[in-house]
């Protein structure tokens, strides 16, 4: 059951990473310097997240496993992010394009013996 807390804290360290990066884009009236320090605020609580995930993670999985893991969810939030709270629309090629990098789970978790 510990091998899924890297998942789920991955994932909630993806909300918070999302919305550090993507957030403001909503607010381009705001200064710069303010979005900036808003943005490093929301990034501490992805720290508090994204530490412990890898932590506890590199008792189950490899660094490079983990690491494609983060991204896979990044991609997966980011859909959601992009179409819920930006509202904008994803396209054909938009999903092509996350397919072919979350395929990249497969040659990562694939036993090649």
């Amino acid at each position: 059951m510990r091998q899924f807390y890297p998942i789920i804290l991955l994932s909630i360290s993806n909300i918070f990473m999302t919305f550090a990066w993507y957030g403001h884009l909503k607010f381009k009236s705001t200064a710069l310097w303010s979005v900036i320090l808003v943005s490093w605020g929301i990034a501490f609580f992805e720290y508090c997240f994204q530490v412990p995930a890898n932590r506890i993670g590199h008792d189950y999985f490899s660094a490079a496993q983990l690491k494609i893991m983060q991204e896979a969810i990044t991609i997966i939030i980011f859909c959601f992010f992009s179409v819920l709270y930006l509202k904008e629309e994803l396209k054909w090629n938009y999903l092509v394009g996350f397919a072919l990098i979350l395929l990249a789970i497969f040659f990562v978790f694939k036993k090649w013996d």
